[in-house]
């Protein structure tokens, strides 16, 4: 009975474990082995949500409970940020080796805006709802910057450490950017939010990172380990992208997530990279418009019918030729 009850807890840990690894804005735990209170996808339909076909919200009917696996993402790339995280980490790990591995590579810093279930065959979608946030986001700066500083540290049931945004007036537009892109990606039919209130954060580490060092007793991470940095400044990111992004799919060489997409937001620096990914979904844009016109043509009942038309026309020539062919044979013969 013991044997199976130390099973029991060992799987309720690795479940914990799996969904900690997600990159969620929220996350409560309960306790050590209960079940982990993560966001669920939020199903309810919007205004925007009524043109859905009935497939599509059979589609969101039967994926109810999924976990997500995609999500927005803005990259920190400030190296005064990034460096100061990089101290902290240092700092937890002398306090305890067994959490190097713990930590969150630094490539990998971001702030998460919304997470989403895309199964391979809606990836285009989710690429093209990211196409059309950038004008609602361009309304919502209204030319202005978006600068993001970060204050402080905290964690989501010690089982998750993050570096604070801190309080200010960035904050209404960022959650307005938020509350666009859930819009935008729902109205496509898109499984997108969350239940629980957006919390925008910089996580750097993780326990679920090393599942066995819960069997080696480490269970959370002990606040002592960095009490020196609760108010500690850490930097201030400029905005100028937003990503979407696999959770599952390989990462970068730079240790950042898969990137499906991005899209150049405020008058931030710009890179040939960036530049390089506008004129890509412009010309992709473009593309995909003149396939849809062509479509839509081609079902078209008139147009249907004058293919069909034209097709027994040239088979009833091809035919006549060969006919003729093989009597100017016999006249010759």
């Amino acid at each position: 009975m013991s044997r199976k009850k130390e099973k029991s807890e060992e799987c309720e840990a690795n479940t914990m474990d799996s969904l900690l690894e997600m990159p969620f804005a929220t996350i409560d735990t309960k306790d050590d082995c209960g079940l982990t209170d993560v966001p669920q996808i939020n199903l309810e339909r919007s205004e925007e949500n009524e043109w859905i076909s009935k497939d599509q919200m059979k589609k969101k009917k039967k994926h109810k409970g999924y976990q997500a696996n995609y999500f927005l993402s803005i990259p920190i790339t400030n190296k005064e940020i990034t460096g100061r995280i990089k101290i902290l980490q240092n700092a937890i790990i002398q306090e305890d080796k067994r959490l190097a591995k713990a930590m969150s590579s630094v490539g990998s810093f971001h702030i998460t805006l919304l997470v989403m279930l895309l199964h391979e065959d809606e990836v285009n979608i989710g690429i093209d709802a990211l196409l059309e946030l950038k004008p609602f986001v361009e309304e919502i700066l209204q030319g202005k910057h978006l600068t993001l500083p970060f204050q402080g540290v905290d964690t989501f049931g010690n089982h998750v450490g993050f570096v604070k945004l801190a309080e200010g007036d960035h904050m209404n537009p960022l959650l307005e950017i938020a509350e666009a892109a859930k819009r935008t990606f729902q109205a496509k039919g898109i499984l997108a939010g969350e239940s629980r209130s957006f919390k925008p954060h910089l996580t750097f580490m993780k326990l679920s990172k090393v599942p066995w060092l819960r069997k080696m007793g480490v269970k959370k991470i002990d606040p002592k380990f960095y009490e020196k940095f609760i108010s500690h400044r850490f930097g201030e990111e400029m905005v100028h992208r937003i990503d979407l992004c696999s959770m599952l799919k390989k990462k970068q060489s730079n240790g950042y997530y898969h990137c499906e997409s991005s899209i150049v937001i405020g008058k931030g620096p710009i890179g040939i990279r960036d530049l390089i990914n506008e004129a890509l979904q412009r010309e992709r844009m473009v593309l995909k418009s003149k396939v849809k016109q062509i479509k839509e043509l081609l079902f078209q009942p008139e147009i249907q019918a004058k293919i069909r038309r034209e097709l027994f026309e040239e088979r009833s020539i091809n035919n006549s030729n060969q006919e003729n062919d093989v009597d100017f044979t016999a006249t010759l013969t």
